[in-house]
């Protein structure tokens, strides 16, 4: 591809976001009732391809279970309040009364209560219990601390989720997370990221993981660009990591892993732009957090957001526009694309004449 000059000793190739490119139509178009956007991850077979962003705004045991049901896959937080406080109810309704100025610090002060391993399990059999997919997700730093817990607790899909996650952190301080022993390991799937690289997504696939997650900065309560100066158009991402699966599979002798593209996905055209560049699914969060019955009252905000010493997030008001079904299947009241998600989904993949997601990634896009 090429690279443009930024200045003499400085040269980059320009990505695109979402927002920088379109899909266009084919030569046929479907009825949007015959389009299907089921997908299939390892034995688990889902009816949306949407995966809840494991955030505090975003998902309680509660939502994870509507979700679930609903036929998308809930991904529990298993570093946040839920799992340090038997009722986090009071304190995510204050999280939502305070003021701008206070709310960094009061967060760091909420969230340094220690995590309960008893906790864990409590809220992965709520979620088994209602007959529903259990995922939970932990940072890289938490993962060997909890990991015998999360997998006891009976979760079917692990999740390790980060700002950025490698497949060869080097440390001088600690012993670093070896994802490739460690998912060997276990006996369940594995989902992890973010990467936003097609050499970084290559090692992640070499680990053993069943799918990796792409996104590295973006996201609606995220700062990281900001703070760190690091960011990744997310349609470019995309597309790499997707090219990635394709090389990891010659490689492999045909295994397949899959691309869920997390962050920068807040409307509706969002998640099918996500998938004609190459993703499987998407993970989502600042769509979800706007539905009334979402456990964060109108704000979003994830871990990023009360890191103990350099905070990257902020807690956002999103406001609310209708239920977590009216926001998944409508009927929509509102023409910005934050309602109705899979049939805005539906109807773009039938526009193009796609009735499979497998093959809509393949569809036409364009530059704006």
């Amino acid at each position: 591809m090429t690279e443009i000059e930024i200045g003499r000793a400085k040269r980059g190739r320009r990505a695109y976001s979402f927002d920088d490119i379109a899909i266009v139509p084919s030569r046929r178009t479907r009825d949007p009732e015959e389009v299907s956007t089921a997908w299939q991850i390892d034995a688990y077979r889902f009816d949306l391809p949407i995966l809840a962003a494991p955030m505090d705004s975003v998902m309680s045991p509660a939502s994870a279970i509507a979700l679930g049901q609903y036929g998308g896959l809930g991904v529990l937080n298993l570093e946040g309040l839920w799992t340090r406080y038997e009722d986090p109810v009071p304190l995510l309704e204050e999280i939502s009364t305070l003021d701008e100025v206070a709310a960094v610090e009061r967060m760091q002060e909420v969230y340094s209560t220690p995590i309960q391993a008893e906790l864990i399990t409590e809220r992965l059999r709520q979620v088994r219990d209602a007959g529903v997919t259990v995922a939970g997700a932990l940072s890289p730093q938490r993962t060997k601390e909890f990991a015998k817990t999360v997998v006891d607790a009976g979760v079917d899909m692990f999740v390790i989720r980060g700002t950025t996650v490698s497949a060869e952190h080097v440390s001088g301080q600690a012993e670093p997370l070896n994802l490739k022993e460690f998912i060997y390991e276990l006996d369940v799937p594995v989902i992890v990221g973010g990467c936003a690289t097609h050499q970084a997504a290559v090692h992640l696939m070499r680990t053993g993981a069943a799918g990796v997650l792409v996104g590295f900065g973006g996201g609606a309560a995220h700062t990281t660009r900001a703070v760190l100066g690091v960011s990744v158009p997310m349609a470019s991402a995309v597309a790499d990591v997707a090219a990635a699966r394709r090389d990891y599979m010659d490689e492999s002798g045909g295994r397949y892993v899959h691309v869920i593209a997390d962050g920068s996905i807040g409307r509706s055209g969002d998640i099918a732009k996500a998938i004609a560049c190459g993703a499987d699914a998407v993970m989502i969060g600042s769509p979800l957090a706007r539905a009334t019955d979402a456990p964060g009252g109108g704000f979003h905000w994830g871990a990023e957001a009360h890191h103990e010493n350099l905070p990257r997030g902020e807690r956002v008001a999103i406001g609310t526009v209708g239920t977590l079904e009216e926001i998944l299947f409508g009927p929509s009241r509102v023409a910005d694309g934050t309602m109705n998600l899979i049939g805005a989904l539906r109807r773009s993949m039938a526009t193009t004449g796609y009735t499979e997601l497998k093959e809509f990634q393949r569809i036409e896009v364009v530059v704006q």
